[in-house]
């Protein structure tokens, strides 16, 4: 039915809120706050970058993901009264280069690619941070390619973005299994017109605008049950 499963990266494959923990250390009481208002700033930038000048050829405010990551940080810091020195905002960033993964995301993708399909990450991700996050999880074996909306300078929800996996593949939009954790992000894919795998980890509620994804479940592990 599919010759590709595309993963988003941030959330799905890899564990943001991960980082929690670190932050707790340097900022006792404060680590899971921060964790969350640091992702909610990180892709409000994004839409506010794509929505001021969706230009088919790139964002004129466009910042890679790796500087608009560490401009949330900043941001997210000030908004809580906290001292960010450049030793803890080093530690910080050298952490979420290296976010952990999920513990099923490598066999799920290993899995997949065993069964002779195409697998691919479609992210928002800077090449560079894509690429070491991959490798210090040991995915990369599994993985065809990494797409990243770098090479449209538009984040998604924009459709360009989505389109990366049609370039970067001989595939049609139906011939594709998008899997996403993100609610806004499986929304935005399936309005392209990709199938979705909506990961619903923590029972949330999906969008009360557009279609509802293809499937739902709570782990990764359950896209094989529909592949």
């Amino acid at each position: 039915m599919y010759k590709l499963i595309a993963f988003d990266a941030y959330g799905t494959l890899f564990d943001v809120y991960s980082i929690g923990q670190l932050a707790d250390e340097l900022f006792p009481g404060q680590g899971q706050a921060l964790a969350l208002m640091w992702r909610d700033r990180q892709i409000e930038y994004t839409r506010l970058i794509t929505m001021s000048d969706p230009n088919p050829l790139g964002s004129k405010h466009y910042l890679s993901f790796w500087e608009i990551t560490g401009r949330s940080l900043r941001y997210v810091c000030k908004r809580f009264g906290l001292t960010l020195t450049p030793e803890a905002e080093q530690k910080l960033m050298d952490q979420y280069a290296r976010l952990q993964s999920f513990p099923e995301s490598v066999d799920v993708v290993r899995t997949i690619k065993g069964r002779n399909m195409a697998t691919a990450i479609l992210s928002n991700g800077s090449r560079e941070m894509l690429s070491v996050v991959v490798d210090s999880n040991g995915i990369k074996p599994y993985l065809d390619k990494v797409v990243t909306i770098e090479d449209v300078r538009l984040f998604k929800t924009a459709p360009q973005a989505y389109e990366l996996l049609l370039k970067a593949f001989p595939v049609k939009k139906d011939e594709v299994l998008f899997v996403s954790s993100n609610a806004w992000d499986a929304l935005a894919a399936k309005w392209y017109g990709f199938d979705v795998f909506w990961v619903n980890r923590f029972g949330h509620p999906f969008e009360e605008i557009g279609e509802k994804p293809n499937y739902e479940g709570n782990s990764l592990r359950q896209v094989l049950d529909v592949i």
